[in-house]
């Protein structure tokens, strides 16, 4: 029998490389099967509850909403392919029953495998994602808080007048990698996925990269796996259906939707454990509690100010506004300075000459001395 050359490789050795070969491919296709229905699957959005800050309203921002430039979107055409958002559109859990049915729940999977601490979304930071977007710099972002001002009377004419009531019932998973609290199905399901779409055109319109390729579902995130990924190694690959088998029908609570939130992805975290919120509108006819009625002062007082500066800027643009100005600045001038003006036009005169006193009359300092 002879021995195969070197650097050949015999019949046995072929099958064993191509069997390995399918094996990968097989792989790497399920794992792509399992990632086309996980929407924003390939985002992960920090909520490490260590990194926290206190919540501060920036007033210093521009009051002037403007669309990006031609140029500009052009330029985020060519950046296609490095579409990484930073930043996303929040509706947040606050019914204090959900988020106590989701803490059981993180603890009955935690009792049975504690190594995933890590993985589970922290206290506070429970929400559903409406949109994800790419807000390169603070303009940017000023942008997209005039977009989601925007947004409100969109959400407002979808809902008209209704509350909007979201039911959370059920536990499922995206491919064993991302758990979540399911939405149950109902009347709901159709405004929210309008109110999603509505935002999707409203921020893609001022040329803003924002949405994903895959269909819009919503859900309530309470782990992911791709936040540990040293326990790969230790064999911790998927979320086991086990963890979770008696939550499957489980009834969590019903969200009341009376905010949407402009959130960052990678600045920190509020004090309470919720994202770093650049902006708020408020859905319904009434705020709901303190912050959301500073939120809503701050919006008409920032909305009053756009429109005014707006009404500035067209009435400085107007002619005689600026003839009005021009001859009110010339009036206010000396005539050598003004265009045209001879600086012969001046008359030089002497200063006036302080009167002192009459001669052979004597000063009052020199009676008092003579005498």
């Amino acid at each position: 029998m002879e021995r195969p050359g070197a650097g050949a490789i015999n019949s046995n050795e072929c099958e064993n490389v191509s069997r390995e070969e399918e094996m990968s491919e097989e792989f790497e296709a399920d794992a792509m099967d399992s990632l086309k229905d996980m929407p924003f699957a390939t985002i992960d959005i920090k909520d490490d509850c260590e990194i926290t800050d206190a919540p501060h309203i920036n007033l210093e921002r521009s009051k002037e909403n403007e669309r990006i430039s031609k140029d500009q979107i052009k330029k985020r055409k060519k950046k296609q392919k490095g579409y990484q958002p930073n930043y996303f559109l929040s509706i947040p859990i606050t019914n204090k029953e959900i988020t106590r049915g989701i803490k059981i729940l993180q603890n009955a999977i935690l009792q049975q495998d504690e190594r995933l601490a890590k993985a589970m979304t922290s206290d506070g930071s429970f929400h559903i994602t409406l949109l994800v977007m790419q807000l390169l710099n603070e303009d940017e972002v000023n942008l997209g808080i005039g977009a989601l001002l925007e947004l409100k009377p969109f959400v407002e004419e979808i809902l008209q007048g209704k509350e909007l009531i979201l039911p959370f019932q059920g536990v499922d998973t995206f491919g064993n990698q991302v758990g979540f609290v399911k939405l149950a199905e109902g009347h709901h399901i159709n405004p929210l996925l309008e109110i999603a779409e509505a935002a999707k055109r409203t921020f893609q319109e001022k040329g803003f990269m924002a949405g994903e390729n895959r269909s819009f579902k919503p859900h309530l995130t309470f782990m992911k796996l791709s936040r540990t990924p040293w326990l790969r190694r230790k064999g911790v690959k998927k979320i086991d259906p086990k963890f979770y088998e008696k939550f499957i029908s489980h009834t969590f609570g019903e969200e009341m939707v009376h905010r949407i939130d402009l959130c960052s992805m990678l600045k920190k975290k509020q004090s309470n454990g919720y994202y770093h919120c650049e902006s708020s509108i408020v859905i319904g006819k009434r705020p709901i509690g303190l912050q959301d009625l500073i939120r809503e002062a701050l919006r008409r007082e920032r909305m009053g100010l756009q429109s005014k500066v707006k009404q500035i800027k067209e009435l400085l643009l107007k002619p005689e506004t600026q003839a009005r100005i021009r001859r009110e600045l010339l009036e206010g001038r000396p005539a050598s300075s003004r265009p045209g003006g001879d600086p012969g036009d001046r008359v030089l005169q002497a200063p006036p000459r302080t009167p002192g006193p009459e001669r052979g009359h004597a000063t009052g300092h020199d009676c008092s001395a003579r005498s």
